[in-house]
């Protein structure tokens, strides 16, 4: 397969990602195919990225209509059904020459052990960038909540924009297909917010963020942004 320019192309050398199947690499990611076994439930396949930063992300294919993407692998573990879980990095295994090798076994987590011994201070995304959570707003129409991921400042933007809406509905929701006939998450999904630190985390210094210029916006007249402009140009 041909690698892309720049990015994703220099995370890992031809040779370390030699057999491994399903490679694609990104603009700042690399993406193989990996997997987790149940005993009881078999074989749960799914995508994982891994990015520069550190930062580790499976989508899940378990089922043609399985909608969990953005998973810790210790996230994918446990929805695999695994009986042992809490050792992801050697219960979640990628395709090297058609065996399934363990994680632990390749050199898909050299970022993520390097970010881990260096991590002091906020916790930076991928970009460089404070992280934030994903947050939840209640649709004033049907009461479910629905998930907003705040990963760049398009996605932080509307958020803001929805928080600051008083009568807010699932029909303004533009970054997903969602209705008010659709479900509402489950609650063991919903804690699952995409703290690097912890994957249950409900709130700690490396995913919430007090104010910076990715969720803080200069065109917004909203007192929390003129506040935030305001102070830091003292």
């Amino acid at each position: 397969m041909a690698a892309a320019n720049g990015g994703g192309a220099a995370l890992f050398s031809e040779e370390e990602l030699r057999d491994v199947s399903g490679v694609r690499r990104g603009e700042d990611f690399v993406e193989v195919t990996c997997g987790c076994t149940s005993h009881r439930y078999g074989d749960a396949v799914g995508r994982l990225r891994v990015y520069a930063s550190g930062d580790l992300e499976v989508s899940c294919e378990c089922t043609p209509g399985c909608r969990e993407d953005k998973l810790t692998p210790s996230a994918f573990e446990k929805h695999s059904g695994r009986e042992t879980a809490g050792k992801w990095r050697n219960t979640v295994w990628v395709m090297v020459q058609g065996e399934k090798v363990p994680l632990s076994k390749t050199a898909l987590l050299k970022y993520y052990s390097l970010s881990h011994k260096s991590a002091n201070g906020s916790h930076k995304g991928r970009n460089g960038r404070l992280s934030h959570r994903d947050e939840f707003i209640h649709c004033t129409e049907c009461g479910k909540e629905r998930r907003f991921r705040l990963r760049s400042k398009e996605e932080c933007r509307i958020y803001h924009d929805a928080l600051a809406k008083p009568n807010w509905t699932c029909a303004d929701l533009t970054t997903d297909r969602v209705t008010c006939g659709d479900e509402e998450e489950r609650a063991s999904r919903k804690v699952l917010r995409g703290c690097f630190r912890s994957t249950s985390c409900t709130g700690c210094v490396k995913c919430v963020c007090f104010g910076c210029e990715i969720c803080r916006f200069t065109d917004c007249g909203c007192q929390t942004c003129v506040d935030f402009y305001h102070n830091t140009k003292e």
